[in-house]
């Protein structure tokens, strides 16, 4: 069975949740009292997708703007971006666009974008229709999901979809599809700096 390393960077406004979406996904706690992420953190997770096993390579990045501009050092060679808002907060749905935007003009080619609309557990205080939300997604052709890290809601599901988006790897080990390179992280790369 074959291993592939798949980079994935999670961005979106400081508190939408980005870092209990990483915990629950690779760790399956949750922490109500979770600090602020510095800079970036870095996690890995394997799972097996078909006939292969996928390495998540997650760097989950800080959400402060004063963080804002590392983050084309993250995303820059990701397989995937998982952009995060909270279904509470109107605000971080319209920022979640200029994240898109700005993936759209300096990330990767085809690069795989994930949307995730996170706390859906606070349904009560919705801000952000889900159907909206869904639209938009569907407008960009990416993946949409509502998510809950507190209660384990879709968190799996986002990276099952991420795996189903990336290209298959051809009996010669180069990516087939649309222009996208997939190549392997630099071993090196767990040491890369996550602070600044």
């Amino acid at each position: 069975m074959s291993l592939r390393e798949l980079k994935v960077c999670l961005l979106g406004d400081t508190g939408v949740g980005k870092s209990s979406i990483v915990w629950r996904f690779v760790e399956d706690s949750f922490d109500p009292n979770i600090n602020p992420t510095i800079g970036a953190s870095f996690m890995t997770k394997t799972v097996q997708y078909q006939n292969e096993l996928h390495k998540f390579l997650i760097w989950d990045t800080a959400g402060q703007e004063r963080f804002r501009a590392l983050a084309p050092m993250y995303y820059r060679g990701s397989a995937a971006a998982i952009i995060v808002y909270d279904i509470t907060k109107e605000e971080s749905f319209q920022t979640l666009k200029n994240w898109v935007k700005e993936l759209r003009q300096h990330g990767p080619p085809n690069i795989v974008v994930a949307i995730a609309g996170n706390k859906c557990d606070l349904s009560d205080a919705r801000e952000v229709p889900e159907k909206d939300a869904k639209d938009y997604a569907d407008s960009i052709h990416a993946i949409f999901v509502e998510t809950s890290a507190k209660n384990a809601i879709n968190i799996n599901e986002i990276f099952t979809e991420i795996s189903q988006r990336i290209p298959v790897l051809d009996t010669g080990g180069s990516s087939g599809v649309r222009g996208f390179k997939l190549r392997r992280e630099p071993s090196d790369t767990t040491r890369e700096r996550a602070c600044c």
